[in-house]
């Protein structure tokens, strides 16, 4: 009987150590084809970016290239950006600050909007806010390149054309539903208690919503306000259709006109493309904690 019980100990061991061993395998397999498959989107999302840093560094820029190093690395480019010293680029600094003004107005009016909207129907209980708020969301239904059309023909007849407040509107108009819904959602997280008790001491609705709500709102406040200030920044149909004038355009409507050359000059295109690329980077990443914090506080409490 020993010598089965030590038998049947040994077999035992020798299937647990087989079973460890698989896993352990099956553990190295996984992380090995992880660290691939990470490795292959890393190089395929750095890999469009080096490339226009790449050309930017060329005296000559040419979209298509058969080295990974530039040949003689030149900063000609960006400092014809930054000088405007192409005639491409005679009004980049009148484009970059139409840009700037654009993405501030649509990150403040939808902060104002969505914020007033938010704490109207979940503060103040008013009656049969929902639909306010339902409506707001059924505005996503219609893709937005569907309206552009509309969009260009109201602003034809109230005449807004060529006018950067136009393009304001309309994307205030596609924020705006978004910020209440995360507003709202967020909101949440607030007991109602801390308004009620302010409103006891005596004060009133927009002091409660200055020195109570709007503080305890900071992350919601951040996350939406990055989310307008990109979506303007990165805009492009509304701010081709209705904008036409080199004065009054911004920045990604005037690098489309570097394709209207037959030798399009892509060195100084990919260099105002990077130097208009830094703004948004550097805010999100000044932003990205209370961001995260906003976004995903207004997805738990949903």
């Amino acid at each position: 009987m020993s010598t089965i019980a030590v038998d049947a100990a040994l077999t035992s061991s020798r299937a647990e150590s087989r079973a460890h061993r698989a896993v352990r395998r099956r553990r190295y397999l996984t992380t090995a084809g992880t660290a691939v498959l990470s490795l292959a989107l890393v190089v395929w999302t750095i890999l469009p970016i080096y490339n226009m840093v790449l050309i930017s560094l060329e005296p000559e820029g040419d979209v298509f290239t058969d080295h990974i190093w530039p040949r003689v690395a030149s900063l000609e480019s960006f400092w014809g950006v930054l000088t405007q010293g192409h005639w491409y680029l005679e009004h980049f600094w009148r484009q970059f600050a139409n840009s700037i003004y654009m993405g501030a107005m649509v990150t403040i009016l939808t902060l104002v909007i969505g914020s007033l909207t938010s704490f109207s129907l979940g503060r103040m209980r008013i009656r049969h806010g929902w639909l306010v708020s339902n409506a707001a969301l059924l505005t996503y239904v219609i893709p937005a390149s569907f309206l552009a059309i509309p969009f260009y023909r109201i602003m034809q007849n109230y005449g807004m054309a060529n006018n950067v407040w136009s393009v304001i509107a309309a994307l205030v108009a596609f924020a705006t539903p978004y910020a209440i819904f995360v507003f709202q959602e967020y909101g949440r997280s607030i007991p109602i208690e801390v308004d009620e008790s302010a409103r006891i001491d005596g004060a009133s609705p927009i002091q409660v919503y200055l020195r109570i709500y709007l503080p305890l709102m900071a992350p919601a406040l951040v996350a939406v306000g990055t989310y307008a200030m990109l979506l303007a920044w990165n805009e492009y149909l509304y701010q081709f259709l209705l904008l036409s004038s080199k004065s009054s355009m911004t920045v990604p409507v005037a690098l489309a006109q570097f394709l209207s050359s037959d030798q399009s000059p892509w060195n100084y295109m990919m260099a105002t493309a990077i130097i208009y690329a830094l703004p948004p980077v550097a805010i999100y990443y000044a932003f990205r904690r209370r961001m995260s914090a906003g976004l995903t506080m207004g997805g738990v409490k949903g």
